[in-house]
């Protein structure tokens, strides 16, 4: 590995990025790596912003992502990937949450956000989280969201599966575990789809 992998995490108070970041921090390390993360968490407990640079690598010297040179956008809310889109790289990919919190006296969001973020990334996955509810808690989207990430960045997935147990709250891990993996599925789900809607388009 020559370049640190930039993974930028992003979303709101209460749906547990600094989590997600610490599972991804301790899996890098588990795989042997030289790890950095910052994270800006104050506005957590009002429902604003909060954002986690995770970067690992051989030799890491910066704990920040330079703008524009993200790997891997993580966001738990729509609005909040295209804010930080200005900071991923040409091609980078995707990994979100279709789900809204919206800000006091916003009703809806306008409509195209889906287009713009798939306009934007080379690479999109989008978890619907009606369409995995039947299969797992809510709670644990954020863990669900690391799997989708998985898929994307060269640490083994058995590095993240060990990571999860010790970091999640007690009596939660085994639900945490099982959402890692549904978000390894949907993602490779979708980007086989992709593979094979882009064959479709060659012939």
């Amino acid at each position: 590995m020559g370049e640190p992998v930039n993974v930028l995490m992003v979303g709101v108070g209460g749906q547990g990025v600094v989590l997600a970041s610490d599972i991804l921090a301790e899996a890098a390390l588990r795989a042997g790596l030289d790890v950095k993360k910052s994270e800006i968490h104050g506005m957590s407990q009002r429902g604003g912003a909060v954002f986690s640079h995770v970067r690992f690598g051989e030799r890491v010297h910066s704990p920040v992502i330079p703008k524009g040179e993200a790997d891997v956008l993580y966001a738990l809310e729509r609005m909040e990937l295209l804010r930080w889109a200005e900071w991923a790289r040409p091609g980078a990919v995707a990994c979100y949450l279709a789900q809204d919190t919206l800000p006091t006296g916003v009703s809806a969001y306008p409509p195209g956000i889906d287009e713009e973020i798939r306009r934007l990334f080379g690479t999109v996955v989008r978890v619907d989280p009606r369409a995995i509810r039947d299969r797992i808690s809510p709670k644990v989207k954020n863990t669900v969201l690391v799997g989708a990430v998985s898929l994307f960045i060269p640490i083994p997935a058995e590095a993240c599966v060990a990571a999860i147990p010790g970091l999640c709250p007690d009596g939660t891990a085994d639900v945490n575990l099982a959402g890692f993996e549904i978000g390894r599925a949907v993602a490779a789900e979708q980007v086989e789809a992709s593979v094979t809607r882009e064959a479709g388009d060659v012939e």
